[in-house]
């Protein structure tokens, strides 16, 4: 990876990680839902000059049904449930349940594409859900995050809603696989937003906030939706163009290190040792369950 390639990159984890600190700031005034909806609707608006790249709108309207389908399991609902789970749960451990899609990823493609893991994917899925349920409900790591004050259902349920974003994350790439191979990225990237802002549209009029939002929550949703949503897909579609999809990949190991200073920095949040320990362990299972790592002597799969 070259060193401009390399600083890309950093910029790309940089922005995903703080995505959950915006999303955090626009939620608390806006609510889930609207925060949602205004992130997909800036973000489609400022992708639509993409259209005039040669080839780019041809591409999308020959595959709009199913690229606006996708812009819903992809952006819509998983943008819902991120901004719902960073209202209840630090930002850092929202990043590190995120880390786990490509965790469902492989298991969404694993039943449904028939894309069976070898040996060293299997136990990289094995670690990778252990680390999650440790994160989950282990004793000492729940304690840690509901600090003895909080609602034990409600954190429950926030990190839930991680779990299933994350698991619309592997639908949506395998529904790609199978429907959408050979787009165009950029037609992918501003027709999803496109399809997620119409599908939150109305959700989003009906819930929105009565009392007007102060600049610091339209600040934080403009942020998101510009530089973590729009810029961000820009930069991960270059990365893929020019290092492949698995180096690509492995921003998501970035992120939750990003996420996790951001919380400290400017939200006063904690960094427990069960965290970090969790995250080694989910990180260390997405490698294998990629294979990104194998063992040795272990088949490719």
């Amino acid at each position: 990876m070259s060193p401009a390639l390399g600083l890309e990159f950093l910029l790309l984890a940089a922005l995903w990680g703080a995505s959950f600190l915006f999303m955090r700031l626009g939620a608390a005034e806006f609510g889930p839902l609207p925060t949602a909806g205004l992130r997909v609707a800036l973000a489609a608006l400022f992708l639509l000059p993409v259209f005039l790249v040669r080839g780019v709108w041809a591409d999308f309207r020959q595959r709009a049904r199913a690229i606006l389908f996708v812009g819903l399991l992809n952006s819509g609902i998983p943008f819902v449930l991120f901004a719902f789970a960073v209202m209840h749960i630090p930002t850092g451990v929202t990043a590190i349940l995120n880390a786990t899609v490509p965790l469902t990823g492989a298991v969404v493609a694993w039943l449904w594409l028939g894309d069976r893991p070898g040996a060293s994917r299997m136990l990289g899925l094995a670690i990778g859900f252990a680390g999650v349920s440790l994160l989950v409900i282990g004793k000492s790591g729940f304690a840690a995050l509901t600090g003895g004050g909080a609602n034990a259902g409600t954190t429950l349920l926030a990190m839930g809603a991680c779990l299933l974003a994350t698991l619309c994350y592997g639908i949506a790439a395998s529904f790609t696989k199978r429907h959408l191979t050979g787009a165009h990225p950029l037609a992918t990237a501003t027709g999803s937003q496109i399809g997620a802002a119409l599908g939150l549209a109305l959700p989003t009029w009906w819930l929105w906030p009565a009392q007007p939002a102060s600049g610091i929550a339209w600040g934080a949703v403009a942020a998101v939706a510009l530089l973590c949503t729009a810029i961000a897909y820009i930069l991960f579609f270059r990365i893929i163009a020019q290092a492949g999809p698995s180096k690509a990949l492995t921003v998501t190991f970035l992120v939750p290190v990003f996420a996790l200073g951001y919380g400290v920095w400017f939200l006063g949040e904690s960094i427990t040792a069960w965290m970090l320990l969790c995250g080694v362990v989910i990180i260390c299972g997405t490698a294998l369950s990629t294979g990104l790592l194998r063992l040795k002597g272990a088949g490719a799969a």
